[in-house]
């Protein structure tokens, strides 16, 4: 008898982010060119802007690893790439559950969110959860990125690409925790 291989683990790519604001848009911008990619049947990419609430329902349907792409000010240059690893220690809202408010759906109140919904459903939050950041430029209104965070779009979708593959360095990629200073990746 043959025994086929387990399936890969499924894995939801969301990007993040409000294209009316500028450089906002970058999480935006890089999941529609990643669906433009040859990816595997088990990594699913999603425009999700701005609607967090949509994102915690979505994650009920079972993701291994998460990865949330997004503006980041981090206090670099413009066009700086981070990778943050999401470590659960994210400060939760001080009445111990998040408002569910559609307008003030941050990440960080997605995955406070998602304990909750889980805990109610019986799911399971994604085992990794990480964060794929672009220092903004200018999250003022207006449609459109600047040009560094125009020109960090490509270097992202080519670092998440190494960062979701099965040979690509899955503990050795540049990252940091959500408490801890970001490091810089490849400008």
């Amino acid at each position: 008898m043959t025994t086929s291989p387990p399936p890969a683990a499924k894995t939801l790519v969301a990007g993040i982010g409000n294209i009316f604001l500028g450089d906002d848009g970058f999480g935006v911008e890089t999941a529609r060119r990643l669906t433009e990619r040859h990816l595997p049947a088990h990594i699913e990419v999603a425009d999700i802007g701005v609607r967090g609430v949509h994102l915690a329902y979505q994650l009920l349907d079972g993701y291994d690893t998460l990865v949330l792409v997004d503006a980041t000010a981090r206090g670099e240059a413009p066009g700086t790439l981070y990778v943050i690893e999401h470590d659960g220690s994210a400060a939760h809202d001080p009445a111990g559950t998040p408002a569910l408010d559609g307008h003030r759906m941050t990440p960080d109140t997605v995955l406070a969110l998602l304990g909750t919904l889980c805990a109610g459903t019986g799911g399971q939050p994604p085992r990794r959860t990480l964060i794929v950041g672009c220092e903004p430029s200018s999250v003022e209104e207006g449609i459109g990125l600047s040009g560094p965070v125009s020109d960090a779009v490509p270097r992202a979708v080519r670092l998440i690409e190494e960062l979701l593959s099965a040979d690509g360095p899955r503990e050795s990629a540049p990252r940091t925790t959500a408490g801890q200073a970001a490091e810089r990746v490849a400008k």
